[in-house]
């Protein structure tokens, strides 16, 4: 069984985590592992050796590649997680392990190479929807382009999604191509060549069923590279 780590929130020196997360990886046939945050590189290093694929979850807000000011009701991340998240990201990268990245996840994965964030959405882009459940959002649909991987993982063209973010992708980091977008053009998923790396802006670990087969996509090449790796 493969391992699959997953990040955490951290605030007042607490590390947190939904259990949908756990209970999606485990669904999909994979041993979820929480990432603890580390101090130092050989510990960090010895813990990502153990896994074989990353999930890197929601959180407050991205300001990496930023465009304007943060809105006054999203919080910034704190530098403990931000700073661990990324280290864990740079191992994963490093070791061409694969990797879901799920709302901040997401827009980290952009930020880190070379993308751009819109720090407000709603106000920054022309037409866009509000996209934020505390600013009223509801689910909307989601349209997936043809020949991407994430058609091929989820075989729907289009499918209704919750909707939980303030900030949105504005440009698509180097290594990454738009996989799918919202009615109003915002981005809501990004992913590798090789689809290795995935990147959704809505919640799937809290869409049941449907999104199982997104989970099953990275326990199963979390197997490959595994195999091909072969023992070490």
């Amino acid at each position: 069984m493969v391992h699959i780590g997953i990040t955490t929130s951290f605030e007042e020196g607490e590390q947190r985590l939904h259990l949908a997360y756990v209970t999606a990886v485990e669904r999909a046939g994979g041993m979820p592992l929480i990432v603890p945050v580390l101090e130092t590189d050989a510990a960090l290093n010895a813990f990502v050796d153990l896994l074989d694929g990353l999930i890197l979850t929601g959180g407050p807000a991205i300001t990496d590649g930023m465009i304007g000011p943060l809105p006054a009701d999203l919080a910034d991340t704190d530098p403990v997680r931000l700073r661990s998240d990324k280290r864990v990201l740079a191992a994963f990268r490093s070791g061409n392990k694969p990797v879901l990245g799920i709302c901040y996840g997401m827009q980290l994965l952009n930020a880190v190479d070379g993308g751009s964030i819109y720090a407000d959405v709603e106000r920054q882009r022309a037409g866009a929807l509000v996209h934020a459940a505390h600013r009223g959002a509801d689910a909307h649909p989601v349209h997936v382009k043809p020949g991407t991987h994430l058609h091929r993982i989820l075989q729907q063209d289009t499918f209704p999604v919750n909707t939980r973010h303030v900030q949105a992708v504005a440009d698509v980091g180097a290594s990454f191509r738009v996989a799918a977008t919202a009615p109003d053009g915002v981005v809501e998923a990004i992913e590798s060549e090789d689809g290795a790396v995935l990147g959704v802006q809505f919640h799937p670990e809290r869409m049941g069923a449907a999104m199982l087969p997104l989970f099953r996509h990275l326990v199963e090449r979390a197997h490959e590279r595994a195999r091909r790796k072969g023992p070490s």
